[in-house]
């Protein structure tokens, strides 16, 4: 009967640790490990409002990463499979991007692949933590 329960429950464990290594590690599938690294350096840093995350572009034959940045005016880039920074398609202050990304022919296939989901202790990433202003400047 002992031996039943402990098997059982080292059973269960080890389902358990597998299923939950898998969600850990399925998204890092086919990922260059320079995109890893700069994904475990965001999410070593304070949470960014918005949070950051990382899409994988498919377009032409090529893999790019999305890399969004945090609010407002700053440039979201763009990288390729060898993390070079290939340009900004969006952000700045015209939200335009830097005008450098290349002419892509077919429709980009776009993919999340990571989110920072934390909460920030300060409200960083919560919508709430910024005032609202109205287009004059007035506090809402």
């Amino acid at each position: 009967m002992k031996i039943k329960l402990i098997s059982s429950f080292i059973l269960s464990w080890i389902i358990a640790f597998s299923l939950t290594s898998c969600e850990e590690t399925s998204w890092k599938a086919g990922v260059p490990d320079c995109v890893i690294s700069k994904i475990k350096t965001i999410s070593q840093q304070e949470v960014s409002n918005p949070p950051t995350e990382v899409w994988k572009w498919e377009v032409d034959g090529q893999t790019y990463y999305y890399f969004t940045s945090p609010c407002c005016d700053q440039f979201d880039y763009l990288y390729d499979g060898e993390c070079q920074q290939v340009c900004a398609p969006d952000g700045g202050i015209t939200g335009q991007g830097d005008g450098n990304c290349p002419d892509f022919e077919g429709e980009i296939e776009k993919t999340l692949i990571w989110k920072d989901e934390r909460q920030s202790k300060r409200g960083v990433g919560d919508s709430n933590f910024y005032p609202k202003y109205s287009t004059l400047g007035i506090k809402v």
